[in-house]
């Protein structure tokens, strides 16, 4: 509780802040209407779950209608918002084509009225709706730009990112006059029936205007205003390589120091004392927390939260040797505050840090060892939810409406009628009771969690990845705030939002720098490099997504293709589960996945031990991707792959660069261009079959940056490989 009488004396002043920011946000109301097909099975009840209710398959029943249609009518915030309708208790896979709920004279849609629909990260497909998002306005005919969108204009790379679309082909030549000067434009981008044109600017431009030559004749547009405040990139996001540790799992500095005292710590402390016993049995019958000594050894069922290996932040300290081998220059810390879990999400107190892991001083030794080696370190926040055993929470259950902090949860029962891990008796996370639900909307809720925010960047961490955004009720308030507030101490603290699909809305430069980029990981490199997805179709994903993101944002991806969340990268390369011996096969693509993760903009990020070639599957109460790292298995060739590949990352400058171009693909083939036209290029070119393939080279000499062979015409790909060529 000191820590929460700290948070409450300092509230008063951070509410005061709240209030000067002034956040008004106009809310749109909106009808959802479902009309079944005459072949649908008869319904009985729909509601409507999505990302503005926290997934909540209660919270928004539809009302059947005299014609037949289902329709409910909310409110909700400017931004996307994505949601599917739950019919007769059941999830259909995909809004977009579902023979069974969708309309067959509209593709199958099950919603007409969505604006689309990205994956759901279960494999199937979530609806979304662009609300009160302004358009982008057609300033010739097919030609669409306006200066007042990022993606169209923003600043990264120490300059002036200017971009139009227009219709596939139509247009021939473009250029940017800027106080007279012309600069040439080059078509970056193609996909669909669009393209995108791209030119880099001197920041100083404060208005230009647009000569297109299209198929029709000559086009002059503008002249257009720069706005003021644009959408700048922080330099060194892009300059680096970031590695995610899973600190209970990481490494045990002092293993017998654990077996007699950290190790009770964390045992004392599991959400299990908190929960009641008929809810524990529920989940784990008769099993109870437990320290597995020897760092590994059993994996027992409820390996992912509550068997506990004693992994600790000296630990990461005396693995920072490995870690500058790699070239890392950002570590990604999952929580390492004081919580009810292993897995840490379940926070009892945001500014404590967990005894287990060595308290604060623990931390302040790694922070100073970090900075000593030039490594900044980014903090996993958790806004949406607590842990059943939050200081807040446990005194609203024992004191009620008494208690100062019951407004700061939806309790849908009576004080006294509370049981703790029920999650029927007040809002939690995907109704998991162990994970209760703050109310942000309430002003005390969210000065507390910007204090967190404050706190901790004034502490020196140089980032901040935020856990499901998309839950927040009040996101666009509550995340302006966070930046505001964040920005105010280091105006170079990076930003992260745990978004899994492609979704430009939250790259306004108004909440996130970056997205974490499962969309191109998992949703490109992945299935391209395990050989499930041809060339064509991962140029098209890949070329969308470059298109509507801020070149500033690009310039900040947060790459990475397995994390704690989802298999290990060798598991999903056809490596096997855990303790399985994967085969060259595996590996090979294994190494051209990684390949692709680092010539792309931005940082790429590594989980820990994938370096390794560790193999481990994702989900369920096991969650083998989270097993001990075996640190004597570590494959060494493996290893040695990673270093080059963050070799390359520091000594080609083109991969430092925002720009991403050309990106092209056939077959087993992907290949893309790296940084501005002309000498200095990178052309990075992949190949995901098992026999060598040959590639047109553009017309130029080519030096291939792993071997220094000088190249022309044409070049072969061995079979599962790859090739960063650099033009002379």
């Amino acid at each position: 509780m000191l820590a929460a009488s700290r948070a409450v004396r300092r509230l008063a002043g951070v509410m005061l802040v709240l209030a000067l920011l002034g956040i008004a946000t106009a809310q749109t109301r909106v009808t959802f209407s479902y009309t079944p097909p005459p072949e649908a099975p008869a319904i009985t009840e729909i509601t409507v779950p999505g990302s503005f209710n926290g997934w909540d398959t209660g919270a928004m029943p539809m009302a059947r209608q005299m014609d037949g249609s289902w329709t409910v009518t909310v409110e909700l915030e400017p931004g996307r918002h994505e949601y599917k309708f739950f019919i007769n208790g059941a999830w259909p896979s995909n809004m977009c084509n579902d023979p069974t709920w969708g309309d067959p004279e509209r593709n199958f849609w099950i919603d007409p009225a969505a604006d689309g629909c990205v994956g759901d990260g279960f494999g199937g497909q979530n609806a979304f709706r662009d609300i009160g998002l302004a358009t982008v306005p057609e300033v010739g005919p097919g030609v669409l730009h306006s200066p007042d969108n990022p993606a169209h204009l923003s600043r990264a790379g120490g300059r002036l990112s200017l971009r139009f679309t227009a219709n596939r082909d139509q247009v021939v030549s473009a250029e940017a006059v800027v106080a007279g000067v012309s600069y040439p434009l080059h078509r970056q981008l193609a996909y669909r029936a669009r393209e995108v044109w791209r030119v880099a600017l001197p920041t100083e431009a404060s208005s230009y205007s647009l000569r297109l030559t299209t198929t029709e004749g000559l086009l002059e547009l503008g002249p257009f205003t720069v706005p003021n405040e644009l959408f700048i990139d922080l330099p060194w996001v892009g300059s680096a390589i970031g590695y995610q540790i899973f600190p209970e799992r990481f490494w045990d500095s002092n293993p017998a120091h654990d077996l007699d005292q950290l190790a009770q710590i964390a045992l004392d402390t599991d959400y299990y004392h908190f929960l009641s016993e008929r809810i524990w049995r529920q989940t784990w019958g008769d099993l109870k927390p437990t320290f597995t000594p020897g760092w590994g050894n059993e994996l027992m069922r409820f390996h992912c939260c509550h068997q506990y290996f004693g992994g600790d932040l000296d630990g990461i300290v005396q693995r920072l040797d490995h870690l500058q081998a790699l070239g890392v220059t950002m570590i990604y810390l999952n929580p390492i505050f004081h919580a009810g879990s292993a897995h840490g999400f379940d926070k009892f107190d945001h500014l404590q840090v967990a005894p287990e892991f060595g308290g604060r001083e623990a931390l302040q030794r790694l922070r100073d060892a970090t900075r000593e080696r030039g490594m900044r370190l980014l903090w996993d926040f958790v806004p949406n939810h607590v842990g059943v055993g939050h200081w807040a929470f446990q005194d609203a259950v024992k004191n009620g409406r008494a208690s100062p902090y019951w407004d700061w949860f939806r309790f849908r029962v009576e004080p006294g009628q509370i049981e703790v891990g029920n999650g029927e008796h007040y809002g939690s996370w995907w109704g998991i009771g162990s994970l209760p639900e703050l109310e942000t909307r309430n002003p005390a809720v969210m000065a507390h969690l910007l204090e967190v925010t404050r706190y901790w960047t004034e502490f020196g961490f140089d980032g901040i990845r935020v856990d499901v955004p998309n839950e927040i009720r009040n996101r666009q308030e509550f995340f302006t705030a966070f930046r505001d507030t964040a920005r105010a101490v280091n105006p170079e603290v990076y930003l992260v939002g745990e978004i899994w699909q492609r979704n430009p809305t939250w790259l306004q430069g108004n909440k996130f720098d970056s997205l974490m980029n499962y969309a191109i990981g998992r949703g490109v490199i992945a299935p391209f490099a395990s050989g499930a997805m041809a060339g064509d179709s991962a140029a098209e994903d890949m070329a969308i997504l470059y298109a509507e993101y801020p070149e500033a944002s690009v310039s900040m991806q947060f790459n990475l293709i397995s994390s704690h969340d989802t298999a290990r990268l060798l598991s999903e390369m056809g490596g096997g589960p855990l303790f399985a011996t994967p085969s060259p096969e595996s590996l090979a693509r294994h190494r051209l996945a990684a390949a692709i993760l680092y010539a792309l903009p931005g940082m790429p990020v590594t989980f820990q031990g994938d370096e390794c070639a560790f193999l481990g599957a994702g989900g369920g109460p096991r969650e083998e991707n989270r097993y001990p790292l075996q640190w004597g298995k570590c494959n060494q060739e493996m290893v040695a792959h990673y270093q080059q590949l963050g070799t390359l990352k520091n000594n080609l400058p083109a991969l430092v660069s925002p720009v991403i171009r050309n990106i092209s693909g056939a077959g087993p083939l992907l290949a893309f261009h790296r940084g501005e036209p002309g000498p200095g290029e990178l052309l990075a070119a992949f190949n995901h079959a098992a026999t060598p393939q040959t590639l047109a080279l553009p017309q130029g000499q080519w030096r291939d940056a792993v071997s220094n062979e000088t190249l022309s015409g044409s070049l072969t790909i061995t079979g599962f490989g790859w090739r960063y060529l650099q033009r002379e």
